[in-house]
């Protein structure tokens, strides 16, 4: 009798499309937030204030969110594995180019260009999603999701680069040295990255969407619950987006630490906020995303607090150590909290991962791209640093608000009796 190979190919393919999205995940979110450790760089370079710095942070965010839900229907209907070759591809390009401009009007441009990258989380989403179950969605896409750990790299060789690679370049200036370098060693990564894709994914390729109507793509959208799931995603995404770029330099500014430095504690905020991911997931899987996602608001809420006052108030001055324990509590609570919120999504939405996913991520990428420039507006008017940590706080506390506020409701339906009988609401939230 021949064996059924079936299950096990299956099983092989899955595990690939799952190594092969998280790699290349990994990478275009390095190259996606470069800025937060190269614009500190620029910044010195160009003699840019706060507020340029901010929105040339924030320029590569803001293009790596407007097309996350495009990017996610994309996936869904002529596969993943065309979108992440293709992605790759266009974005080696303006990479390389960032190396060879010298003015902040072409770096913005670029920057814009370059972040197309970002828009790689919701075709992975998408892609990974359409190889594995319902029962294992939660841990695959927590490993997929890992690959916010990207967002470390340049903190962690970003640095020992700049100082060990010579201004003057190689090879008569045709290679750029200094911090010039990273994107073209980056660029060349893209290149490589995207032969590997293109010639070692799976074939055919898993298309949910290639039959369906964009209408009835789209109209999930519709629904209150998959606007509220971006908020939330704004808190544990786009907060941790918005924090990567800004630390190195709340670092310097606030504690007056060298850049290797800085760049290496801000390594340690992601570290967490990205490796926690599957955690996330496997928790999700287990408990639920609700009461995940609810005891992560509360965690991170109590941590924010103190972060927010300026230093001596109320006769507070938080020492590097204390910073840095509760900068780490909120990235824990962002790595788990970036999973029980996706864990939503198949959940609700199994049929719509594309598009939901898309537009929640979309939302929370989006609040990455506003964060820092309300980080740099309100330290330019207040000259306090630590008023980044009230943006933060008040996005928690909306969301918060919000999620208790669903949990009562739930609560009220199960608790209303109906002819004599308490109800069991099967209205999910």
């Amino acid at each position: 009798m021949r064996p059924n190979h079936s299950a096990f190919d299956s099983t092989k393919a899955s595990s690939r499309v799952l190594f092969l999205s998280t790699t290349a995940f990994t990478l275009l979110f390095a190259v996606w937030l470069m800025f937060g450790v190269l614009g500190v760089s620029i910044k010195s370079e160009l003699h840019l204030d706060k507020v340029q710095f901010a929105w040339l942070t924030a320029m590569a965010i803001l293009s790596g969110s407007l097309l996350r839900l495009p990017f996610g229907v994309l996936a869904d209907r002529i596969g993943g594995k065309r979108v992440f070759t293709a992605l790759l591809l266009f974005t080696a390009v303006p990479c390389a180019a960032v190396s060879f401009v010298h003015s902040y009007q072409a770096l913005m441009i670029l920057a814009f260009l370059f972040g197309i990258a970002g828009n790689s989380f919701s075709a992975g989403i998408a892609w990974t999603s359409a190889w594995f179950s319902h029962e294992r969605q939660g841990v695959a896409l927590g490993v997929f999701g890992a690959g916010n750990v990207g967002a470390s790299v340049t903190k962690l060789i970003g640095p020992a680069l700049i100082a060990a690679v010579p201004t003057a370049g190689f090879m008569n200036g045709m290679i750029p040295g200094g911090w010039r370098f990273i994107p073209v060693l980056y660029s060349v990564l893209l290149v490589a990255m995207a032969a590997v894709v293109g010639f070692t994914a799976p074939t055919p390729d898993r298309r949910p969407g290639a039959n369906r109507t964009m209408t009835s793509l789209l109209n999930p959208l519709r629904v209150t619950r998959v606007w509220r799931f971006g908020l939330y995603y704004v808190v544990v995404f786009g907060a941790y987006v918005a924090f990567s770029l800004w630390l190195p330099n709340y670092y310097k500014t606030v504690y007056g630490l060298p850049l290797s430095k800085a760049a290496l504690l801000t390594a340690f905020f992601i570290f967490p906020a990205s490796l926690l991911r599957p955690l996330g997931g496997w928790m999700s899987d287990r408990f639920g995303a609700r009461p995940v996602t609810y005891g992560v608001f509360i965690a991170m809420f109590v941590a924010c607090i103190p972060l927010c006052l300026p230093r001596g108030a109320f006769g507070l001055t938080l020492t590097l150590g204390q910073f840095f324990v509760l900068i780490e509590m909120l990235s824990i609570g962002m790595g788990i909290g970036k999973a029980s919120v996706y864990k939503y999504v198949p959940e609700y939405f199994p049929k719509d991962v594309g598009a939901v996913g898309g537009l929640v991520g979309s939302l929370g990428a989006l609040g990455g791209f506003l964060m820092p420039i309300c980080f740099g507006y309100l330290d330019d008017a207040t000259h306090i640093p630590q008023s980044c940590f009230w943006v933060m706080l008040a996005t928690l506390a909306v969301s918060l608000g919000w999620l208790h506020t669903v949990v009562l409701g739930m609560k009220r339906r199960r608790e209303t009796p109906v002819l004599g009988v308490t109800a069991r609401s099967a209205t999910t939230s």
